[in-house]
């Protein structure tokens, strides 16, 4: 099983999320964490829902000067068969453009590939239309495994 850690990068800190305050801000409390303009985003709740259900721990905050400006998870708690691992994450409006997708992607692939039993970070069904994260995804040295007229699959290897 990942455990969730602190993951330092050059700008950012990825704080891994209390189930309480998950809890919290899933009944609309934010009094636990200093929310950043426009965050939490819609899809920022539902995999913290998801881990309320199974009673997991939930992601992490991604986190500037302390003020939480998106979040990231992983879809599983453990590699499947292949040692493969799924992301995703969540930047609000306000910081996007500015390097933070990339260097979010980045840090969290660097820590999962470290962990036991990860040998490959996924990113599956990225809207097509969602160029900025397709591009974070491809700065971080993700590599375009397939895509349709909707999605993208990208895939990060401990050997690319």
């Amino acid at each position: 099983m990942v455990r969730r850690e602190r993951v330092e990068t050059p700008r950012l800190v990825l704080v891994p999320i209390p189930r309480d305050v998950a809890a919290e801000i899933l009944d609309g409390n934010l009094s636990g964490v200093r929310a950043g303009e426009g965050w939490p985003l819609e899809d920022s709740l539902v995999p913290m829902r998801t881990a309320a259900r199974y009673d997991v721990e939930p992601g992490w905050f991604v986190t500037l000067s302390d003020l939480v400006i998106g979040d990231c998870h992983t879809h599983g708690w453990v590699p499947d068969d292949q040692g493969s691992i799924e992301i995703g994450y969540n930047l609000a409006e306000a910081y996007r453009g500015r390097g933070y997708g990339t260097e979010l992607v980045t840090g969290l692939s660097r820590w999962l590939l470290g962990q036991a039993g990860v040998e490959r970070i996924v990113a599956r069904r990225v809207p097509v239309e969602n160029v900025p994260s397709r591009r974070a995804l491809e700065r971080a040295g993700f590599v375009l495994e397939k895509a349709d007229d909707q999605y993208s699959w990208y895939a990060l290897t401990t050997t690319d």
